[in-house]
């Protein structure tokens, strides 16, 4: 079992990331955590904020009841906040939010007010063992090849996503948001998260359709599992509409979207691909559940990733969410292939 204590070469790794992401001496910081984080990521947070100067506090708050109809382990988005008014104001008071809650605020609702404000930005800490953040740090080369795969996304009118196994989904881009971080980020508003290496889109309402072949070796991050058999999803303007399977992959999969009992569930959130070079496959392997948020899996270079669930830019919310990383897909913007096969392509190699 690997051992959650503090170690000299993690501090050193947390001490470059917090640097990376523009923390130095009077560097204003909140580390924001609740009762269910994993207590070793705070306090190198913590040691870190200290020993590059920072002028930090650290706010604990009390993790939710659980309200869900099912277990829930990863809903895409922390509720720790849970609106509380004093912690609001004073998260919109520094310059960064180092974000150690259990499911990060990227998508809360409160960070939308923290970001307006116009002074903060965030840090997400993913809820990892720290080897796991040590394997996937951010590095400074890492930024210009994610920054190319969102600006073509941003440019983009339409992304194609196909596969061997019969994927062949079509994706209309106009309008939608597009984002994605290389795991730092020095300017007002910014969002990093670590891991990192991620180029997304959330599309907006009847965007997304086509068909999603999900084969052996794809995974599911909410189950924090690798798949044994096929899943054949249909998406009709958003929605999954049938999800055909005869192995335990696809029953789980009906069986928990079923218990949400909310249309909402089966919404198409965010479609992408990884680009970070470290993250790999083969890892999930390696790790007991407990130990791995399982967001490495996300940033897969060459993986198409796509997800379930809540997308604000399309007026959808809900807790039901899947994460769903798959291999060996052809992603193409305008006709233009960025992913084949797995591999990126061209610049973004």
């Amino acid at each position: 079992m690997l051992q959650e204590r503090i170690e000299g070469k993690w501090l050193a790794c947390f001490r470059r990331v917090f640097a990376l992401n523009g923390i130095g001496q009077g560097t204003p910081v909140a580390i924001l955590s609740e009762t269910q984080s994993r207590p070793v990521l705070v306090h190198l947070s913590e040691l870190a904020a200290y020993d590059l100067g920072a002028d930090f506090c650290m706010i604990q708050m009390p993790t939710p009841v659980q309200t869900a109809p099912v277990p829930v382990k990863s809903t895409g988005t922390s509720w720790a906040i849970q609106g509380n008014r004093a912690v609001i104001e004073a998260l919109k008071r520094v310059e960064v939010i180092v974000d150690c809650t259990v499911e990060g605020l990227i998508h809360a609702p409160e960070w939308p007010e923290i970001e307006e404000a116009g002074n903060t930005r965030l840090l997400v800490i993913t809820n990892e063992h720290p080897e796991i953040l040590e394997r996937t740090e951010p590095k400074a080369e890492h930024g210009p090849k994610v920054q190319l795969g969102i600006q073509m996304l941003r440019e983009a009118s339409e992304m194609r996503v196909t596969s061997a196994l019969g994927t062949d989904l079509t994706v209309d881009l106009r309008g939608a948001p597009c984002g994605g971080t290389a795991g730092f980020g020095t300017t007002p508003g910014a969002v990093a998260h670590w891991p990192g290496g991620l180029c997304l889109a959330f599309p907006g309402r009847n965007a997304v359709n086509g068909r999603i072949v999900m084969g052996v070796g794809d995974m599911n991050l909410t189950f924090k599992t690798y798949l044994t058999s096929q899943i054949d999803f249909t998406i009709e303007n958003d929605f999954v509409t049938a999800i055909r399977g005869d192995g335990i992959d696809a029953l789980h999969f009906r069986e928990y979207m079923e218990a949400w009992d909310d249309r909402n569930a089966y919404g198409m959130s965010h479609v992408g691909w990884g680009m970070h070079p470290g993250a790999r496959w083969i890892s999930a392997a390696m790790y007991d559940k407990r130990d791995m948020q399982a967001v490495e899996f996300r940033a897969l270079a060459g993986s198409f990733l796509w997800s379930t669930g809540a997308n604000q830019y399309a007026g959808r919310y809900t807790l039901g969410h899947f994460d769903l990383p798959m291999r060996n897909c052809t992603i193409a913007l305008d006709g233009r292939v960025v992913v084949r096969d797995g591999v990126l392509q061209g610049e973004l190699a």
